[in-house]
């Protein structure tokens, strides 16, 4: 395997995206990859390792809601009431909830950056919360702006864009129609504050090598083995199916 340049800093990037779209499948292959190139890749949930009052909000849905705990799967799905739930008071909640969120993951990124790590992942970032919020409510625009000013701002921030019904039959927890709207909401989210590299739905292979591809390009992670896939030495990787930005953001229709 060759070997890698010399990585100036320590690169951050986020996966977000609809549950079943493919974040933790995408994240262990960059992983594999990257580690095997000699890279340090540290991977931080946002669930485990930055969200507050975890057991408190697992208890809500689970108590109050009459919620499933647990993870689905296509061999046992499960119905969950926690983030598809619109009220008032959730949205109040969840206000406040995003906001300690928020300062947690400051503080851990800014910790993160100064370990030796070459690259830290975070499997599902602030977005990820951001995108349970009524979009089209004014307050609720310029909360998600002021949250977005608090919070570091990855080096790229991937959202998997997925096919609900594909998404859902992988990771059976939320109703379909729940599924729909919250891809959209990732959508307006990101027309709203920008920032999120969208790669569209794919065979799983196209989406690893798309990912894969980008990440090395993007960040200070380029190998000899990425210059010969280019055709290139020192130049940008223009022709290189997979290479997403803001400007080739193809929605998939539902």
């Amino acid at each position: 395997m060759p070997a890698l340049t010399e990585v100036r800093r320590t690169n951050f990037i986020s996966f977000s995206g609809i549950d079943g779209s493919g974040k933790s499948t995408q994240i262990d292959a960059l992983c594999v990859q990257l580690r095997k190139d000699g890279l340090q890749v540290k991977v931080i949930r946002f669930w485990d390792d930055i969200a507050r009052l975890t057991r408190i909000r697992e208890e809500t849905g689970h108590g109050i809601f009459k919620g499933d705990n647990g993870i689905g799967t296509p061999a046992a799905p499960i119905n969950r009431r926690d983030k598809n739930v619109r009220s008032r008071f959730m949205t109040g909640a969840r206000l406040i909830l995003y906001f300690i969120d928020a300062i947690s993951l400051r503080v851990i990124v800014h910790k993160a950056l100064r370990s030796k790590a070459d690259l830290v992942i975070f499997d599902r970032y602030i977005h990820d919360e951001l995108a349970n919020l009524t979009l089209s409510n004014p307050v609720i625009r310029l909360y998600v702006r002021l949250i977005m000013k608090l919070v570091p701002e990855p080096d790229i921030s991937y959202f998997l864009d997925a096919d609900p019904v594909n998404a859902r039959a992988r990771k059976p927890e939320y109703p379909l129609e729940f599924l729909y709207a919250n891809r959209q909401s990732y959508l307006d989210l990101n027309e709203l504050v920008g920032g999120m590299t969208v790669i569209t739905p794919m065979p799983l292979e196209e989406v690893t090598r798309a990912v894969r591809l980008h990440a090395l390009e993007k960040l200070s992670l380029r190998t000899l083995q990425h210059e010969e896939e280019c055709g290139i030495v020192q130049r940008d990787c223009s022709n290189v199916p997979g290479k997403l930005d803001g400007s080739n953001i193809r929605p998939a229709t539902p």
